[in-house]
């Protein structure tokens, strides 16, 4: 792939806030394109994917650091392709490129919807769902990774089973079991994990893309429920699916990039 240079500009210097698989993929595209680009992880993953970029791991210190730093190196575009579910960091990405006039783009990957044979409550937020649990006592795959499992094991009898990339949390054998594993997964795969561990209940957000929608079509396939947690607000901003936009966007004069202007379902 050839060098990427912007229409009328200097060579553009970019910040990918990193933490998904089409990040990832970016990532090799610019590297590919010898674009000047650093990769921003959050550092919440032990052991996070290697990254044919520089690599920047750790927060920025809120909207006030963020918008500092990006001064400090001189970017030039910024592209939130983080996790849907990390609304603080695409808010302050939203903030520090309104306040510094660099322009920001998201590469976001559509929601789920459901389909015929589906069994899904959706439901607004993480609280939300942890009400949402059975009364009865229920074997649930608790597919939201590591962070915010406190509000479902204090809703005891149920057992859980949790899939994570790193081993950075414990269940006694009596409340569950932590399978560690890296997507993407198979339906084949995700329906024998279900039935291996009895499991009546999925919950799960609504994260979209292919690399963990397996459990969606097991659970429809086998009949189980799935409590679905919405995606949180993000402000509006110009929003692409695909890297190809992404490269295009860079490439393009400012202003017309003909990307959309709302945040993508």
């Amino acid at each position: 792939m050839p060098m990427i240079e912007s229409q009328g500009s200097a060579i553009p210097r970019v910040l990918v806030l990193g933490g998904t698989t089409e990040a990832s993929r970016l990532a090799q595209a610019l590297a590919d394109a010898q674009v000047d680009a650093i990769f921003s992880y959050a550092g919440r993953t032990e052991s996070p994917l290697p990254q044919p970029l520089p690599v920047r791991v750790g927060g920025f210190g809120g909207m006030d650091g963020l918008r500092t730093w990006l001064r400090e190196q001189r970017i030039s575009h910024v592209v939130d392709a983080t996790h849907p579910f990390a609304a603080q960091m695409s808010r302050n990405a939203v903030d520090a490129c309104a306040a510094t006039g660099i322009p920001l783009l998201a590469l976001e990957r559509p929601a789920w919807q459901s389909q015929v044979g589906d069994h899904w409550q959706q439901v607004p937020d993480i609280a939300s769902a942890a009400q949402a649990l059975p009364k009865a006592p229920s074997r649930i795959f608790l597919a939201i990774g590591r962070q915010h499992v406190e509000p479902f094991l204090a809703r005891s009898p149920h057992w859980f089973l949790l899939r994570l990339v790193d081993a950075s949390l414990a269940l006694p054998p009596e409340r569950g079991h932590i399978v560690l594993a890296r997507g993407p997964f198979t339906v084949a795969n995700d329906t024998a994990l279900l039935q291996q561990h009895r499991i009546t209940h999925i919950v799960a957000k609504n994260s979209g893309g292919s690399g963990a929608e397996s459990k969606l079509h097991a659970a429809r396939a086998l009949g189980l429920p799935v409590i679905l947690i919405d995606r949180p607000a993000i402000p509006p901003r110009p929003t692409v699916a695909r890297v190809e936009q992404v490269l295009q966007w860079i490439a393009g004069p400012h202003g017309n990039t003909g990307v959309a202007t709302e945040r993508g379902v």
